[in-house]
């Protein structure tokens, strides 16, 4: 059984999302670089998990890496999960919603800021409420 707070069968999960909402937040998949809607986006608030609407990401922390997919140089503390990913034979690190356990994407040590990090999102995974 799955430890996570916010909980939903496979079935709930297709019902609750769009096809591609649940192919990259429950089959870690990833949206194409420079398409997702948040990519650019400027404004003042909070970013959440498109899932189940917990807070990931502050506008504040967001910047424009040039990666094709909404960067930030720190998370909400306590809002995500950290897993080694070796898959198509690179080790990264995914980042998941520590409330549902929906991926959202990696995070790289490559970040401009002092951080150091940058959390590379897909827009698919998160939804944005303004301040």
């Amino acid at each position: 059984m799955s430890s996570y707070k916010y909980k939903l069968s496979e079935k709930e999960w297709k019902e609750k999302l769009s096809e591609e909402e649940y192919r990259v937040l429950r089959q870690k998949g990833t949206e194409r670089p420079f398409t997702g809607k948040y990519n650019l986006h400027k404004e003042d608030g909070a970013y959440k998990c498109k899932a189940c609407d917990s807070v990931l990401f502050d506008s504040t922390s967001k910047f424009d890496s040039g990666c094709g997919w909404p960067s930030f140089d720190k998370s909400v503390e306590g809002s995500i999960e950290y897993i080694r990913d070796t898959t198509l034979g690179m080790i990264r690190t995914e980042i998941l919603c520590a409330n549902c356990g929906s991926h959202i994407g990696h995070v790289f040590d490559d970040g401009p800021t002092e951080t150091g990090q940058r959390y590379c999102v897909n827009s698919v995974s998160i939804d944005f409420k303004n301040e």
